[in-house]
């Protein structure tokens, strides 16, 4: 079954829950209406379906390969990533003013949706070329941005993000990559890092590495890390291409899924052959961004629009999972339907268990969409609008949002890519179907640009500890207003909307009071529930969005506007009320009352 773009969906959550049309009226985005949305939306499904889609089982049947220091992406793969530069997808929601399009991050998220639905490996590429777009636009000198975003912009040249090392994983602090200052302001980065993501490929002219590294001298742990570029090729002072620098791939990892995605181990500074090493000796060089010591917190703005695009990731897998187990449903035909409506063996769509997975998958990917656009809204709302309150509102609901987006999403859709193979039954369990792919792909999810348990961790700390619930209980005041205006209604599926509504935002709510009292003074009872409280608050904000969207859908509905599709959203809220927002009671149970017999056991247990 091929891919299509649910852009009637995208659509519906942009303009009823988003507010695109409040969006399109912040300084900048004015051209970003309804018929921008859907013209941009509209090619960028037929471009994605057409050339992106139909290499993703390829790239999983044969995976990027690596021979002496170069990398050979998936066959196809060159092509196509040509392709995508040249229709301008990489500048999507960068600034003119460096060749993008402007567009808001509303309109983009969608797009981004599209590209890793239909290729999760590839969109790989681009994702992390956003991220350091965004800390360079944020962080870097002039000279640095003219130097660099054009190119990477316009998707000449591609970007990456390097972190982590042998010995320091999430734990930053024990980055021993070092930087030696030169005379010309430039440095010699020596170092290794590792799971560099299309950190070596065949598919762009140059690569643009950002690097943590410390300063001879910098003080010890995370206070002692700076942020440098450190480019594939030298670029000389009219743009064009220098000398191969001192950075080379040692290997790529042999991996679960995103198998067309090449994970580079890279060195830097180790003499690599034919390269500036052979006239300056031993060094990679590299370029300061923004000041020494800083770049940590730099490294963050890659970091969270890398979060917030890995929990796109987790909906467009979803999706793509999703398409594909209900065509198998209509197509296998398996035992009889229970209620003898058909005489003999029917397409397993007929039987009420596959339909309550089909459903769960639906509203489990339709939820976090809303919940991620509603977010991206509230970016764009937080960088452009005039008022300088109403920014400072937006972003801390953003803030508050990327962790559920990231955590929750990505989880969300290890649940639904697992149903996926389960629908499929012992066919999905066969590679060839493909089904497979989908939950192999979307582990990986849940663990880089930071696990579940640090999206956690920073939802407790940061995000409700610190500011003592405040941001928090103004979203539950905003969800309290959604589930009055649903018992308005004379339906009977927006009041059961609405008490389950009820039921689970009351439950968020002890959970913050319980974080908020015991967050400094008894840390591990609260960190004991750290995923459980991601998990409850995610439920809960898709679900809240999905009452909105009832709300939307009836009043579209009964003015005649594309009936059955309002009909299916209805249900799919109802739905999600009754199976999937009954789980957060329980949640807020065994985070509150559980604490306790979480933390029984010591290590020496295990």
């Amino acid at each position: 079954m091929s891919y299509q773009a649910p852009l009637k969906d995208m659509l519906f959550c942009m303009t009823e829950l988003a507010g695109l049309a409040q969006v399109a009226t912040l300084p900048g985005f004015e051209e970003a209406g309804i018929d921008t949305a859907q013209a941009v939306l509209e090619e960028c499904a037929r471009f994605n379906e057409g050339v992106i889609a139909p290499l993703n089982h390829e790239g999983d049947r044969n995976p990027s390969t690596w021979k002496d220091g170069a990398v050979a992406t998936t066959p196809g793969f060159p092509d196509a990533y040509r392709q995508y530069a040249e229709g301008g997808w990489q500048g999507l929601q960068h600034p003119g003013v460096y060749g993008g399009q402007d567009l808001p991050k509303t309109i983009g998220a969608a797009c981004i949706e599209i590209n890793n639905s239909a290729n999760l490996s590839f969109a790989l590429c681009p994702l992390l070329t956003d991220g350091a777009i965004e800390a360079l636009l944020t962080a870097g000198s002039d000279e640095l941005k003219q130097t660099y975003l054009p190119a990477m912009i316009e998707g000449r040249w591609t970007g990456t993000m390097n972190l982590t090392e042998p010995q320091a994983g999430s734990d930053l602090a024990l980055v021993r990559s070092r930087a030696e200052p030169q005379p010309d302001g430039s440095y010699k980065v020596f170092g290794t890092k590792i799971f560099i993501t299309y950190g070596e490929h065949d598919m762009a002219e140059n690569i643009v590495h950002l690097v943590l590294a410390r300063v001879s001298g910098a003080p010890e742990g995370v206070k002692g890390i700076s942020l440098f570029v450190v480019p594939k090729f030298l670029v000389n002072k009219d743009g064009s291409l220098g000398e191969r620098n001192d950075v080379e791939c040692v290997s790529i990892e042999h991996k679960l899924g995103i198998k067309a995605s090449p994970t580079a181990v890279l060195q830097f500074g180790d003499g690599t052959a034919a390269s500036i090493a052979d006239s300056a000796g031993p060094g990679a060089v590299g370029y300061l961004v923004g000041e020494e010591n800083h770049g940590l917190e730099y490294m963050f703005i890659m970091m969270n629009a890398a979060r917030y695009a890995v929990g796109v990731q987790g909906i467009a897998v979803a999706e793509r999972a999703y398409q594909k187990a209900a065509a198998y449903a209509k197509d296998r035909v398996q035992g009889r339907p229970v209620d003898g409506s058909l005489p003999g063996a029917a397409a397993i769509i007929h039987h009420p268990d596959v339909r309550r997975m089909l459903l769960t998958m639906r509203a489990l990917t339709e939820g976090c969409r809303a919940m991620a656009l509603t977010a991206a809204a509230a970016y764009d709302t937080a960088h452009a609008h005039p008022d300088g309150e109403t920014r400072q509102g937006a972003r801390a609901f953003y803030e508050f949002m990327v962790p559920l987006v990231k955590g929750y999403g990505t989880e969300m859709s290890l649940e639904v890519t697992s149903l996926g193979v389960q629908v499929h039954g012992g066919m999905g369990f066969i590679e060839e179907t493909g089904a497979a792919q989908y939950y192999r792909d979307a582990k990986i999810l849940t663990i880089y640009e930071g696990t579940t348990a640090i999206q956690a961790n920073d939802l407790v700390g940061r995000k409700t500890v610190r500011d003592g619930g405040a941001v928090a209980k103004v979203i539950v005041s905003e969800i309290e207003a959604t589930e009055a205006t649903l018992r308005q209604s004379d339906s009977a599926a927006a009041h059961s909307v609405a008490g389950r509504l009820a039921l689970a935002r009351k439950a968020f709510l002890d959970v913050v009071e319980f974080i908020v009292a015991r967050g400094r003074t008894d840390p591990n009872a609260v960190y004991a529930g750290s995923v459980p409280y991601l998990m409850l608050a995610g439920n809960l904000m898709a679900g809240w969005q999905l009452g909105r969207a009832l709300l939307a859908a009836q009043s579209r509905r009964d003015a005649g506007d594309d009936v059955e599709f309002m009909r299916q959203k209805i249900a799919v809220a109802h739905f999600y009320a009754e199976h999937l927002l009954t789980r957060v009671p329980g949640l807020r149970d065994s985070i509150v009352e559980g604490a306790i017999s979480a933390n029984a056991l010591g290590s020496d247990a295990f």
